[in-house]
């Protein structure tokens, strides 16, 4: 990492981590220098635990920043995250959650034709067993699949890449789910126009990204 230079000004995200991969391949296509704090994933399974995540790293690196955006959806924590940011006068991506980030419109339609969608991202498809399958504790009680999943309709796969690898694997978690497939490739748009969006509000000057994110349980940021 080069280090600024005197008089610039350092940007610092703090993102979720199942949203890392992405954002990385953002920062290197449009060559910003930011800096890179994770919250693991597997945060998503308790949202009430995302705001006091974000504020603990929020505060550990505040000093060292002159703006930090809070790249993070909702993500079921009702209203408590925004609240903790509004607390700290911080700015969080646009958003309820990263299907809505990578779908847009696309998404929003999906939803009124079949609300019972389950969706799948690149994060997802690649960490199912240990995000979903794991998180919800099907790995001990596979019995409770037809309850967890007893209301979904059809599997949507919301892709980023075009990946023959990761396509397969969500025809297996389609098989496993016992639900219809469907893949659409969303590719990082509106996301990645948000990011934009917010960078030429500030503009920093700055040509490369740092990582420091940390893994989650997995061990797959």
């Amino acid at each position: 990492m080069n280090l600024p230079q005197a008089g610039e000004s350092k940007t610092a995200f703090i993102i979720c981590g199942a949203l890392a991969r992405e954002v990385r391949t953002i920062l290197e296509r449009h060559q910003w220098r930011v800096d890179l704090f994770g919250i693991p994933a597997i945060a998503h399974m308790y949202p009430e635990r995302i705001g006091p995540a974000v504020e603990k790293k929020y505060l550990a690196i505040r000093a060292n920043y002159d703006r930090v955006l809070v790249i993070y959806g909702e993500c079921g924590t009702k209203g408590s995250l925004d609240h903790i940011l509004g607390a700290h006068g911080l700015e969080r991506v646009n958003g309820p959650h990263c299907y809505e980030m990578y779908g847009g419109q696309t998404f929003t339609k999906l939803m009124e034709e079949e609300p019972g969608t389950f969706f799948l991202t690149d994060f997802l498809v690649r960490g199912f067993h240990g995000t979903v399958w794991r998180g919800l504790g099907l790995d001990r009680f596979p019995e409770l699949r037809e309850e967890y999943f007893r209301n979904y309709r059809r599997l949507v796969y919301l892709a980023q890449t075009d990946d023959p690898g990761l396509q397969a694997k969500a025809q297996e978690i389609s098989i496993k789910l016992e639900l219809p497939l469907e893949i659409i490739h969303s590719g990082y748009s509106p996301f990645e126009k948000r990011l934009v969006a917010f960078m030429e509000q500030n503009r920093t000057g700055n040509s490369e990204s740092h990582s420091t994110c940390d893994k989650d349980r997995e061990g797959r940021l």
